[in-house]
């Protein structure tokens, strides 16, 4: 049994949620909460969300005991970029990419014995 909690279009870069998102995958679902408490990233407090929401997820859903609960699939994906311009010198623009996020968090009891 599994659960799972998704957070879509979020206006952060995949790139930089990745680097956070890497930290937590396999962990004990407590030992993430505190390594995310920690972490001086941009991204950290909006992973806890999802992960907070996961958990959740779990218990109220699935009745699952949220004491054994693993981190077993973590990943972000792409979601839809924003484009903006900005004026440079002698008339010119260049282009800038707002990038968004698709954070997904899969969480999974532990096998006991």
């Amino acid at each position: 049994m599994q659960a799972k909690a998704v957070a879509k279009s979020v206006r952060i870069a995949p790139r930089k949620v990745r680097l956070v998102v890497d930290l937590i995958r396999g962990k004990n679902v407590g030992e993430a909460i505190a390594i995310l408490r920690h972490t001086q990233r941009g991204a950290s407090p909006v992973v806890e969300k999802v992960l907070n929401s996961a958990i959740a997820n779990a218990e109220h859903n699935y009745e699952m005991d949220t004491d054994n609960l693993i981190i077993s699939e973590a990943f972000v994906n792409e979601g839809a970029t924003m484009k903006r311009f900005r004026p440079r010198a002698q008339g010119r623009a260049s282009k800038i990419n707002k990038r968004t996020s698709h954070i997904t968090v899969v969480v999974t009891e532990k096998k006991e014995g």
